[in-house]
């Protein structure tokens, strides 16, 4: 950020991180309780995003979950799709194609994100926070208590407040659960004995103390020193991306309140230090300071800058939602080449995953030679040859299949039941044998197609080739 003439900015916040102090110690943070229009924008965000993500698992499409990512049955559903192993590509384009909105989303609108959408934010300061400040009061009251010895009240509190974190901690731990293994078969784990699921139990008891951990202890650290998304955001910002801006130009210098002073007539600027910015901040920076790896976007010193405006009288919006362009330059917001470029390449993405949903159809079959197995010559003159079948069942009801030769004329004869049948979701497989008259065999291996019949009605055709003596 260019500083603005007579704002003279000390960068030595680039020498040290907010959470640690001089002697090398973790620092503890005690943010102020915010407040404010943007503060309760994004409360009502965070309780419907809330909402949504703990109805999400209950939530069911045709019978199928609404999103399940089973990685131990590699099953993955999205938005009621069922998508194996063989739909991998489909799936990876999807995620490929959320990275690219999400880095779009960054460039325009900068860490908008990190602030208002991110779980570990709104778990953090819409949950946790708000049994912190409910229970050991603001900050500093919370400073307080910190100083003060281990009596009832302190016990007390302290007792209360982390039960009530472990209870929560518990609660996530089962949703992610439900996620993974879908909420029907979660029920079945927690009304059985824990002997029966004492693996999955384990898992529980260990996600559960993970999360309380973060939430407890580790906290703003997960932004500040784990989250790649914030090393990220230096290359995806430029100069024209929405960030929370300290306009500097009409700011500095800053001065302390004078009550009835002219803060122009006396050579100052709109700012008047008290320091609110950085007391509301839960990572502990000075916003003051220009864009900084620490800053989440959550506008909670916007809120507190805005109300002492409004205090003594001087114009809000001296922090904002701005870019650096706009500040710096009076220039409007742009959208730039390379948010444009973006926009295309998502565009064309979401296109061609539109074209291989359309593509992929209900159903998906292989069709294969059984290997090892030579042809056999029938007394009546016909070839045999053995395959195999694997049916994965994509569609939303059950599938009774039949296997008919379509090209060239001959007989299939099921191994077994003269129907497959394949419940929805799941796969199955089957053997059969072709029959070919010996005197259509012109070549070693003879192309076949081979109808997929559901309830008598064509759904598919796959090819393989038939093996036999070639008749001369």
């Amino acid at each position: 950020m260019e500083a603005a003439e007579g704002y003279h900015r000390d960068d030595s916040f680039r020498n040290k991180i907010t959470t640690v102090n001089e002697d090398g110690k973790r620092k503890w943070l005690y943010p102020k309780k915010p407040k404010g229009k943007f503060t309760n924008y994004r409360t009502y965000l965070s309780y419907l995003l809330l909402a949504i993500l703990f109805a999400i698992p209950w939530i069911k499409i045709d019978g199928e979950p609404f999103l399940m990512f089973n990685v131990v049955t590699r099953k993955f559903v999205l938005f009621g799709q069922v998508f194996w192993p063989q739909d991998f590509h489909i799936f990876g384009l999807i995620m490929i194609s959320m990275i690219i909105f999400i880095v779009l989303f960054t460039t325009v609108y900068g860490r908008v994100f990190c602030g208002w959408i991110c779980p570990q934010t709104i778990f953090m300061e819409m949950v946790y926070r708000k049994i912190e400040y409910w229970i050991d009061g603001d900050y500093k009251e919370q400073q307080l208590l910190k100083k003060q010895p281990w009596d009832l009240e302190k016990i007390g509190k302290r007792g209360l407040k982390y039960s009530l974190f472990y209870l929560i901690a518990v609660i996530i731990s089962h949703t992610f659960l439900a996620y993974i293994i879908g909420s029907d078969e979660l029920l079945k784990i927690q009304r059985a004995p824990i002997k029966e699921h004492l693996g999955g139990f384990i898992a529980i008891l260990a996600f559960s103390w993970v999360f309380f951990f973060v939430f407890a202890w580790f906290r703003e650290q997960v932004c500040l020193i784990v989250c790649p998304y914030g090393r990220l955001q230096g290359v995806m910002l430029d100069r024209n991306s929405l960030v929370v801006a300290y306009d500097y130009i009409r700011g500095e210098g800053r001065a302390k309140f004078r009550k009835n002073e002219d803060r122009k007539e006396a050579g100052k600027g709109d700012c008047i230090d008290c320091n609110q910015c950085v007391n509301v901040c839960p990572t502990g920076i000075d916003i003051r300071n220009g864009t900084q790896l620490e800053c989440i976007n959550c506008t909670a010193c916007m809120d507190a800058c805005d109300h002492m405006m409004e205090s003594v009288k001087q114009p809000i919006g001296l922090i904002r939602i701005d870019s650096e362009n706009a500040i710096a330059e009076g220039k409007r917001v742009k959208f730039s080449t390379r948010s444009k470029a973006y926009t295309v390449f998502l565009v064309l993405l979401l296109v061609f995953i539109g074209f291989l949903f359309k593509l992929r159809g209900g159903v998906e079959t292989i069709v294969l030679r059984t290997p090892g197995v030579m042809y056999q010559e029938n007394e009546n003159g016909t070839i045999s040859n053995l395959f195999n079948v694997k049916v994965v069942n994509k569609s939303s009801g059950t599938l009774k299949l039949t296997f008919d030769l379509i090209n060239p004329k001959g007989v299939v004869k099921m191994v077994g039941q003269d129907t497959l049948m394949v419940k929805k979701g799941e796969s199955s497989q089957q053997a059969f044998f072709i029959e070919l008259d010996k005197k259509m065999i012109t070549e070693k291996n003879t192309p076949l197609e081979i109808g997929i019949y559901d309830n008598g009605n064509l759904i598919e055709k796959e090819k393989t080739t038939f093996n036999g003596p070639i008749n001369k």
